[in-house]
């Protein structure tokens, strides 16, 4: 199976602050991989990593085969943590300001997610709550058609009561055939249906990365069970 992010022995610091320490690693297209660890952990620093955001002190990251920069966004759409709304647009109007600067904004596939989503396409953005930004913010990423998605707390913020119905249909709005997602979470029980693979970090260093299905099969554990091995 051809590969997607291959990560090799890359270390990153931020001045004295080392955040990931000769961490390597292989993903293949077509997966649904969580990576999960505590805060401070070098998960975000990962993704910023695969997104062109910072580059690795040593070692090397290559996405799709290339190595990347400021213009693997052709090759990657990233949901940060960062809230990256503009209060002074409505919904629909984010939605169009993202599919002028996005070729490959799918925005059918957008506009089938703000309903599903539930949001009101007239309502402006400073009036949506917490939860609702975070819908939007998921809307605007998955709508991109690029070979890599990266979700960092993708259900931040969002309401316990419309998770589950969420985590339900973010699948079906993901083309596995042609994308790879990789998401960190703290909801690891709730997003755990969800995934092919797990990575798990711990104070920059990698810990473990398995298949979901070996965890559950061979070790007859949860990925909450099987991190707790680990730490």
């Amino acid at each position: 199976m051809s590969t997607i992010v291959e990560f090799k022995h890359v270390s990153k610091r931020y001045r004295m602050t080392k955040a990931l320490d000769d961490i390597t690693f292989t993903i293949p297209k077509g997966k649904v991989v969580g990576l999960i660890g505590s805060n401070g952990s070098g998960k975000s620093t990962i993704l910023k990593l695969m997104s062109g955001l910072v580059r690795p002190t040593k070692g090397k990251v290559v996405i799709n085969g290339i190595v990347p920069d400021r213009l693997i966004n052709r090759q990657v759409a990233y949901l940060s943590e960062a809230d990256v709304l503009y209060d002074f647009y409505k919904v629909k109007e984010m939605v169009d300001f993202f599919s002028g600067i996005y070729a490959d904004f799918d925005s059918e596939k957008a506009e089938e997610m703000l309903e599903f989503m539930k949001l009101d396409h007239n309502k402006p953005i400073k009036h949506l709550s917490k939860g609702q930004r975070g819908r939007l913010k998921l809307v605007l990423a998955l709508s991109r058609q690029v070979p890599l998605i990266l979700l960092d707390e993708p259900l931040s913020g969002l309401d316990p009561m419309v998770r589950e119905s969420i985590i339900k249909g973010l699948i079906s709005f993901i083309d596995l055939e042609k994308q790879t997602v990789i998401m960190t979470t703290h909801e690891v029980e709730e997003v755990e249906p969800l995934l092919d693979q797990v990575i798990a970090v711990m104070d920059g260093k990698l810990l473990a990365f398995e298949d979901v299905d070996t965890i559950r099969r061979k070790e007859n554990k949860s990925i909450v069970d099987w991190l707790k091995s680990y730490t």
